[in-house]
């Protein structure tokens, strides 16, 4: 039995929603960098101890990782406009609680918070971007915005922290977020307009949440505790059995419950597929290269915060060039793996290009350029990659599909830290002892000379990360240019003959 769709008109006030969309999509990620400036501020001020300040990291990616798929899932149940309101203002709370800090626990208290509202607000965010643009050449433009904040606001955050830490204080890297979170919920309640018909009023799967919650915290902490108390540590070994174990439960139970949590056929099509496993990917590298740059720039280069802030000021224009004016204008007329696949060996070749790293290396003639073409390539290959992640999937499903996408974000982002610091501290290490050996007589000198082996040494595996994605993106994501129309979404996949097919753009069916 054929169903006709009817195309609605576009919602006038989209592109006021797009905004409020954006400015809070940029609230959450900047959160993710901003506090990593102000954390030696904020250790000294609390008496925090050292082996207790990862937990201003820790307690705010175990309860986001952990809980995307329940946010989107809550977002497809209660509505992305109900959900979107609910997460700014839960943010807003957390973040005046993290601001207020007196002692530790409240810090780290406010950061689980934070945590669990931002896995509210993310995934309604970027599911209410994909139902309220329809319109092929409108979502590109769209997304190209949403996929240069979600590339470059982490570069951004560590601008605003640096500058709110040296001229104000490290308690206003939290109180930021509240006139963010204020504006962003009065325009959402006043101006975005979800579409009729699109929530999934299923019952809430139980099981699948409590699986998948702790599946994912397992798999998060797993990684941050590989980081400090290494690999061979036998609750890392038990975090990562656990993890699998629970994971393994989660996908059994979805295949077989009535309403599950995570449709299995979100995260079948190959080209979704594709987009969640390549993205996660490209992330592990950028958020290692972030860890590794500020380091080599404020500890081996005496940059001060503001100045080292600014110095990632080139990789954010070039994300911003390479999804708005690159990815969003060709998104129309090409395949979207002609786009991804390229994009991620550009940001490679920029990579590729600080594995030169040394401690005397200019800005101007060697991190500049890297900076430069690691921006273009992400920003080129995250806008089609966002886009296509909520791309024909039933609108009942758009919150769960848009967890998916952070989810990979975030799992790869504390992947991409505890992995490539790991594998650097190991470099540094051998480095240091090999020299040590050999005769070196200026301790200072071998340290920083060690930091800078390590770190290129991880950047080497960052770079063939990136060439894993960029293949991957390449092989599985088959899906044509999107059609100019509205049309009824579709599953974007190929042709059995290997003929690309137009994937489709979701409309609402009445």
């Amino acid at each position: 039995m054929s169903k006709t769709a009817d195309i609605r008109l576009p919602d006038p006030s989209r592109w006021k929603a797009l905004s409020f969309i954006a400015l809070a999509q940029l609230m959450v990620v900047l959160d993710a960098t901003i506090v990593n400036i102000a954390l030696p501020h904020a250790q000294t001020a609390l008496g925090i101890t050292d082996a207790n300040k990862q937990w201003v990291i820790t307690a705010y990616a175990l309860a986001f990782g952990g809980l995307l798929l329940f946010g989107g899932r809550i977002a497809d149940l209660w509505g992305r406009k109900r959900t979107f309101v609910v997460g700014l203002i839960g943010f807003a709370l957390a973040s005046a609680l993290g601001g207020a800090a007196q002692n530790q626990g409240m810090l780290f208290g406010s950061r689980a918070l934070q945590g669990v509202f931002g896995a509210l607000l993310a995934p309604a965010a970027l599911s209410l971007l994909a139902v309220t643009f329809t319109d092929a050449k409108e979502r590109a433009k769209a997304f190209g915005i949403f996929g240069a904040i979600a590339g470059g606001g982490g570069a951004v955050g560590l601008i605003l922290g640096g500058l709110l830490t040296q001229t104000l204080n490290w308690r206003w890297t939290f109180f930021v977020n509240i006139p963010f979170a204020i504006v962003a919920a009065a325009g959402a309640y006043f101006v975005i307009r979800e579409p009729a018909g699109s929530r999934n009023r299923s019952s809430l799967d139980i099981p699948g949440v409590v699986l998948s919650a702790l599946g994912l915290v397992s798999l998060v902490y797993g990684f941050t505790r590989a980081e400090s108390a290494g690999w061979s540590d036998p609750l890392t070994i038990g975090m990562f059995v656990a993890s699998g174990a629970l994971l393994l439960s989660f996908v059994l139970t979805e295949a077989r419950v009535k309403s599950p949590l995570l449709p299995l056929r979100v995260v079948m099509d190959r080209n979704r597929g594709g987009v969640y496993l390549s993205l996660g990917l490209a992330i592990i590298a950028m958020f290692g290269l972030f860890l590794f740059l500020t380091y080599y720039l404020q500890v081996v280069r005496g940059y001060s915060p503001i100045r080292t802030g600014f110095a990632f000021l080139p990789m954010i224009a070039g994300m911003i060039t390479g999804s708005t004016q690159i990815g969003a204008r060709l998104m129309t007329r090409v395949p979207a793996r002609r786009l991804m696949g390229p994009g991620f060996l550009t940001a490679a070749v920029g990579m590729l290009l600080l594995t030169q790293l040394q401690l005397d290396s200019s800005y101007t003639a060697l991190i500049l350029p890297a900076e430069l073409l690691l921006g273009l390539g992400m920003g080129t290959a995250f806008m089609p990659a966002m886009s296509l992640a909520t791309h024909g999937v039933e609108p009942r499903d758009s919150g769960v599909a848009s967890a998916m996408v952070n989810t990979s974000q975030q799992v790869g982002g504390a992947i991409g830290t505890a992995l490539l610091n790991t594998v650097a501290a190991s470099a540094a290490t051998a480095y240091a002892t090999s020299h040590a050996a050999l005769g070196a007589t200026d301790p200072q000198l071998l340290k920083m000379q060690s930091l800078v082996h390590g770190f290129t040494g991880a950047i080497w595996w960052a770079v063939g990360i990136l060439v894993v994605a960029s293949a991957i993106a390449v092989t599985f994501i088959n899906a044509g240019r999107p059609s100019l129309t509205a049309v009824t979404s579709g599953s974007g996949s190929g042709d059995a003959d290997g003929v690309e097919d137009e994937f489709k753009v979701p409309v609402v069916a009445h």
